[in-house]
């Protein structure tokens, strides 16, 4: 197999020190602050993160999603409730979000319990989105299910096309909703030269993520 030898594609690390000091004593106040440098740096979807879950099998299985909002109580994300991630999220209801963001050399981690999100969250969010992607929704209704062919899907989307074609606010379908992360474990990671790289990891001690003690240390690279 003729192919580009992966071992040999070393980028060097001269990112900026990240210091203690630095840092916001609740860790979703730094994933802010480092979310919107990362988003004014000009990297493509600094929303995109790795969202890691576990089956009911025991298997981990991980996939991209975009990151719809934050605040102190945690990520939140929308997906279908008949996708293979949320079957994976009822048997055991735990996730960890990597977000890779290489161009800045930083990589942020954030594990925890995960809830789903009201109706009333659900609502208004897909009340914003746009009216192609919510009739996909519709249209894959069985999503993370064999398909037949591009045909099969494309003729869904034109059948629910049709069928609110004259309809000006199509309603959420009861299948789709969100999650929130409640985050557990936040780490930071800076990429530092000589493969010296600045980690931090908040970890909560006790009690709820919105009322527990939340502890900084500093990792080993």
């Amino acid at each position: 197999m003729n192919h580009c030898d992966p071992a040999g594609l070393r980028e060097p690390y001269d990112g900026t020190p990240l210091c203690r000091t630095e840092l916001s004593p609740h860790p979703m106040e730094q994933f802010h602050t480092w979310f919107t440098q990362a988003h004014t740096s000009g990297i493509p979807e600094p929303n995109a993160m790795v969202v890691a879950t576990v089956e009911a099998s025991g298997a981990p299985r991980a996939r991209t999603v975009l990151l719809k909002g934050y605040d102190a109580s945690g990520l939140r994300f929308f997906t279908s409730y008949r996708s293979r991630k949320a079957r994976a999220l009822a048997a055991y209801p735990t996730a960890s979000a990597v977000f890779p963001w290489h161009p800045i050399q930083r990589q942020v981690i954030v594990s925890g319990r995960v809830e789903n999100l009201t109706d009333e969250e659900n609502d208004t969010y897909f009340a914003q989105r746009p009216r192609g992607s919510q009739i996909g929704a519709w249209a894959s209704e069985h999503q993370s299910s064999p398909v037949a062919d591009r045909a099969e899907l494309e003729r869904s989307y034109a059948r629910r096309s049709e069928q609110w074609a004259d309809t000006a606010e199509i309603p959420r379908p009861p299948y789709w909703g969100g999650y929130r992360i409640q985050p557990l474990e936040v780490e930071f990671w800076q990429g530092r030269a000589d493969r010296m790289h600045d980690r931090f990891r908040y970890w909560l001690s006790e009690g709820e993520p919105a009322d527990g003690v939340w502890h900084l240390e500093r990792l080993s690279p």
